[in-house]
């Protein structure tokens, strides 16, 4: 038997399916710091585990709403038996005691759904705020996994810079070697001034290598950051001069936002009504509770011999004495409330003194740029004046190993600088909250 074309067209990609589906997504090709931040926030496993943290309260206060719902039971039993009359009080002259064995074939239905639980709406209320707090977690979590990212990637810009500040150095010491040696053949300066300009393009040489050498340590681990193979190719397509700022950048309104949007906060203040929900939810358990029932049983000694009964009414259920459990669990459930109200005053206090110092750092770093811009302009500067002098035969080596050693100290600086700022950057969107926000 021939099979169609189309047929195993279809069985082909329904075999397929699963393996494409489990398969890794692309990396992408070009990086940016936000894109990096991102796949962070989505692909860390803390992150991931937090959101499944946060099916599992879903969960939970679904269960708890389901109470609010009809509760209904079937049953079915058919039994072979007997009965002992004297059990039901009952003797009657010329009969048996124990009834000869019959069948029984039964059928039943139970129904009840709650119309006031004073406490059961507060376990609700209470878990459907524990959803909330687990999602502010999530969030959290995520902004960690993204703030760490994010540094990664900021790792590899400032390796990259180094590398680049290296091979200009190598440059120069190069061209500083060539000249030392012109001079030298020209009778001009003396051999120690060749040694010297090979030592020192032998140590930045060096330099390079290391650069190099950290460089493709840290895209290694920024691709295991962001969960991808060690291999991976990345072309980072920012730079380490930062982009505009889009949030509040003055202590007060920043504190302000970020009470506001920090999800640390919201998630210690939710967790503060569960915990006052909770107490109340105790204390309603005092009080009456309200609700419907009914029943319907279809009995018969035999399958065509069966009668119905049913069963509806109201029924009101009043605690009166529990041994002072109840009194306990309250009392507890006040201590509780007292250390997550403890805990919240330390997690606001946290998060302003977050929001301050992350705005002061921002600034000092940015003036730290500016400073180490300067010093790198003045140290260009007095190489390309000690060559001049070496040139003319005014000066030693010694004075242009000097200010090339001050230039390549200047370049970190300004290399370090720039990252101390990216850096503040970074932390300041997640001190702020909003870090997902980054442009």
């Amino acid at each position: 038997m021939r099979i169609p074309v189309t047929l195993l067209a279809a069985i082909a990609a329904l075999t397929a399916a699963p393996i494409l589906a489990q398969s890794p997504a692309p990396a992408p090709t070009s990086l940016t710091l936000a894109a990096a931040v991102r796949l962070g926030r989505e692909r860390a496993i803390g992150a991931a585990l937090a959101r499944l943290g946060v099916h599992a309260a879903d969960l939970r206060a679904s269960e708890q709403t389901g109470r609010l719902f009809p509760t209904l039971d079937a049953d079915g039993s058919y039994s072979r038996q007997t009965n002992n009359l004297a059990t039901f009080g009952i003797a009657l002259p010329g009969f048996p005691v124990v009834t000869p064995d019959f069948n029984l074939y039964a059928l039943g239905a139970r129904a009840s759904q709650v119309l006031f639980d004073g406490s059961l709406f507060n376990r609700i209320a209470a878990a459907r705020d524990s959803t909330g707090a687990a999602r502010n977690d999530a969030r959290s979590a995520a902004d960690q996994a993204g703030a760490a990212a994010g540094l990664a990637y900021l790792r590899v810009l400032s390796a990259e810079e180094t590398v680049k500040a290296r091979e200009a150095d190598s440059a120069g010491a190069a061209d500083l070697l060539f000249q030392a040696q012109q001079l030298r053949a020209a009778g001009v300066s003396p051999a120690i001034d060749v040694t010297r300009a090979e030592v020192n393009a032998s140590a930045v040489r060096t330099q390079l290598l290391v650069a190099r050498s950290t460089a493709d340590r840290a895209r290694i681990e920024l691709a295991q950051t962001l969960d991808l193979r060690p291999d991976t190719t990345l072309a980072l397509a920012d730079s380490l001069g930062g982009g505009a700022l889009t949030i509040p950048i003055t202590a007060d309104s920043a504190v302000a936002y970020a009470l506001a949007h920090r999800p640390e906060a919201a998630a210690e203040q939710e967790r503060s009504r569960v915990a006052l929900l909770s107490r109340r939810a105790t204390l309603w358990e005092g009080l009456p509770t309200l609700g419907l029932f009914g029943s319907y049983d279809y009995v018969g000694t035999a399958t065509d011999n069966m009668n119905g009964t049913y069963q509806v009414g109201i029924k009101a259920s009043v605690p009166i004495f529990d041994g002072f459990r109840r009194q306990r669990r309250y009392a507890e459930s006040g201590d509780r409330v007292d250390a997550q109200a403890l805990r919240e005053h330390a997690l606001l206090q946290q998060v302003e003194v977050d929001a301050r110092s992350a705005v002061l750092d921002l600034q000092s770093a940015r003036d730290q740029v500016a400073l180490a811009s300067e010093r790198l302009g003045l140290a260009e500067q007095e190489l390309s004046q000690s060559e001049e002098r070496f040139k003319a035969g005014v000066a030693g080596s010694v004075e242009t190993s000097n200010s090339q050693a001050s230039l390549i100290q200047a370049r970190d600086a300004y290399i370090q600088a720039k990252v101390n700022f990216a850096t503040a950057r970074l932390r300041t969107y997640r001190a702020l909250g909003a870090l997902d926000q980054m442009p």
